[in-house]
C-alpha cells in the first residue's frame, strides 16, 4: 500500500504543478496571454510586464502554493502513510516538473522560480526563507529577477548542506532533488544568462517594448 500512496502523491503533485496560474489568472482578469509578450514565460515576472500588479502577485502566490502544498503535506503527514523523506523529495520534484512541463498546457510551462520556492518552504520553512532572503537581496541590489533566481538556485542546495545537524539532518534523496531542481532552473534561464552577459536583460517592473507601444 505504501507504494500506492507514494505514486498517488507524486501524480497529484505533478497535476497540481501543471496548473499554469500565469495563464489562468491572466485569462480571468482579461489580460493578454503572458506567453505572447515580454519573455513569453508564463510566470509572475512576465505577468508584471502587463502592468497589472495584482495579477502578478496572485500568480506569484499561487505558483508558490502549488509547490508548497503537496511538499508540506507529505512532510507533515506522510509518516502516517509510510511516506518519508524520499516521498518528500519525489513530490517536491514532481510539482516543480509540473510547472516546467504542464500536462494541461501542452507541456510548455514556466521557469519554476516561485514553485521551487514553495517546494523549499514545504521541505523546511528555514530553508525556504533563507533562499527567499537571498532572492530578495539580489533583486534589491540588481533589479534583475533572473539573476536573483540563478543565485538562489545555486544557494538552495548549499544552504541545505550547510545547515546539516544545526536545523536538520541532510538526506541524500532530498539533496539530489534540490540539485536537480537547481540545475533545471538554471537550464531554463539560458536565454536570460545570455542577455545578462550582453547587458540586454530587462529589469524588474520594466514593460516590454511591444506592450508600451500598445498603450
Amino acid at each position: 500500500m505504501t507504494e500506492l500512496y507514494f505514486a498517488a502523491a507524486v501524480v497529484a503533485a505533478y497535476l497540481l504543478g501543471s496548473l499554469s496560474f500565469a495563464v489562468i489568472i491572466s485569462r480571468i482578469m482579461g489580460l493578454g496571454d503572458p506567453r505572447s509578450y515580454g519573455s513569453k514565460n508564463p510566470g509572475a515576472t512576465n505577468v508584471l510586464r502587463s502592468g497589472n500588479k495584482l495579477a502578478a502577485v496572485l500568480t506569484l502566490l499561487l505558483d508558490a502554493v502549488k509547490g508548497w502544498l503537496p511538499t508540506a503535506a507529505v512532510t507533515g503527514y506522510g509518516a502516517a502513510w509510510g511516506l518519508g523523506s524520499g516521498a518528500v523529495a519525489a513530490v517536491g520534484l514532481a510539482a516543480f516538473l509540473g510547472h516546467l512541463y504542464p500536462v494541461f498546457f501542452k507541456f510548455k510551462g514556466g521557469k519554476g522560480v516561485a514553485t521551487a520556492a514553495g517546494v523549499l518552504l514545504g521541505v523546511h520553512p528555514v530553508l525556504g526563507l533563507a533562499v527567499l532572503v537571498t532572492w530578495l537581496l539580489v533583486a534589491y541590489f540588481t533589479r534583475y529577477s533572473s539573476l536573483s533566481a540563478l543565485i538562489s538556485a545555486v544557494a538552495a542546495p548549499l544552504i541545505y548542506l550547510m545547515l546539516d545537524r544545526l536545523v536538520w539532518y541532510v538526506d541524500g534523496r532530498l539533496t539530489l532533488a534540490l540539485v536537480l531542481m537547481s540545475a533545471l532552473l538554471i537550464w531554463r534561464h539560458q536565454q536570460n544568462i545570455a542577455k545578462l552577459i550582453r547587458g540586454q536583460e530587462s529589469k524588474i517592473g520594466a514593460k516590454d517594448a511591444s506592450q508600451r507601444a500598445e498603450r
